[in-house]
This record gives structure tokens, sequence and C-alpha cells, in this order.
């Protein structure tokens, strides 16, 4: 469990969205603390945390985007020693599949499958890096689900 206030903000966030239903809250509540870190200009893992979530409650897959690559650049600033500081239980390498996942997801909507499938190669490069665990698990269904909605093999 985390240990750092603001991934704490970003995870009430994540509950009202997933857990609640409140998609409009959870953004309006991403937004606030957007604001309250200073946007791309805070913390790395903030960034990417936060971003990763945002992404999720956009109605525009242009802006949906725009989030998860945000999100992707920030993840390229996060070191381990910031992650484990921050009470989160994966290193930085397990942030890199859901990333690519969602970005492949966006392209998939928008059409580039080439893109699609290349962000799904990256995310199933990193898979190693997910334990055997509820959130490897749900990565790992994400990109079996997708490998075959773009019709590769799973």
């Amino acid at each position: 469990m985390t240990t750092d206030p603001t991934l704490a903000r970003i995870g009430q966030g994540v509950e009202l969205h997933h857990h609640q239903g409140q998609r409009e809250a959870a953004r309006d509540l991403f937004a606030q603390i957007w604001d309250d870190i200073g946007g791309e200009q805070g913390d790395p893992l903030h960034v990417c945390v936060l971003a990763h979530s945002m992404a999720d409650v956009q109605d525009d897959v242009h802006q949906e985007l725009m989030w998860d690559l945000r999100a992707l650049a920030a993840a390229d600033r996060v070191t381990d020693e910031a992650v484990a500081q921050a009470g989160v239980p994966l290193p930085v390498a397990g942030l890199y599949p859901s990333l690519h996942l969602n970005l492949s997801e966006c392209y998939r909507k928008l059409g580039d499958l080439d893109r699609a499938r290349e962000h799904l190669q990256q995310a199933r490069a990193g898979i190693g890096a997910l334990g055997d665990d509820d959130y490897g698990r749900l990565i790992k269904g994400g990109l079996e689900r997708l490998a075959e909605q773009l019709g590769e093999a799973v």
C-alpha cells in the first residue's frame, strides 16, 4: 500500500471512477490534483500515475491519448528509488505494460492499427516485470483481449 499522500488522493479518484461509477467526479478530482502537483512539472511518479488515471476518465479518445502519452513520458523519468519510497509494490518496469496497453487501445480506437500493434508488443515485452497478483493478471488479461481484437496471436 502506498505511503504517498498524493498517490492516495489519486487512488480516491480511481475508486470514484472504477468502483462508484462517478467518472466526472473522478475527472474533477484528478484536475484538482494536477493543478496541485504543478502539472507536467510535478514529481514524475505523480505525473505518471495521475495522467494514466486521467486518461481513463476522458470522453474523447484524442484526450485519452494525450494523457496516456503524458503518463508514458513521465514514466521515463521515474526511478525505482522514488517508487519504493512512495510504497508502490512494483518496480518502474512494472508500470510500462499498463501504459503501453492503454496506448495500444487508444490507437486501436483511432484506427491506427500499426501503432496499436507496436504498443501491444512493447507491453508484452515488459510483462515479466509484473507479479502473479491481481494487478499482473488484470494487465495480462487486458493484453490478451486486445491481442484478439487486433487479430494477433494470444
